[in-house]
């Protein structure tokens, strides 16, 4: 069951740095990228529609994670980002019962 909650964390938190640095990618990298790891197509498959190997596409998908985590250890948007959605989700929270700032914060929360 661990094992499971972790993975589910891997693939979040690879959808998220995929959403706020993917754009950084070549366009092939994030097409391969996508197409493994957002789409769940398998290696084999991806490499036949890439024409490139198996071997290839996996060494590409490493790549491009390390990629993408070299940019947040620099940037710092996603974490940056989690903190506020945070902060806003405690106020909403913490706004029950007052209308006009749990409309405020819920589109926040909406808009994050």
């Amino acid at each position: 069951m661990m094992a499971k909650v972790m993975k589910m964390e891997r693939i979040l938190e690879r959808t998220l740095l995929f959403d706020f640095y993917g754009e950084l990618l070549t366009k092939h990298q994030r097409n391969v990228y996508e197409e493994v790891v957002l789409n769940d197509t398998s290696l084999s498959e991806a490499a036949e529609e890439y024409q490139i190997s198996r071997q290839g596409v996996h060494d590409l998908i490493r790549r491009c994670d390390r990629i993408l985590e070299d940019y947040e250890s620099k940037l710092h948007l996603l974490e940056k980002f989690l903190s506020i959605r945070r902060k806003v989700e405690q106020i909403h929270d913490l706004a029950q019962g007052q209308e006009e700032i749990e409309r405020i914060s819920g589109e926040i929360l909406e808009e994050l």
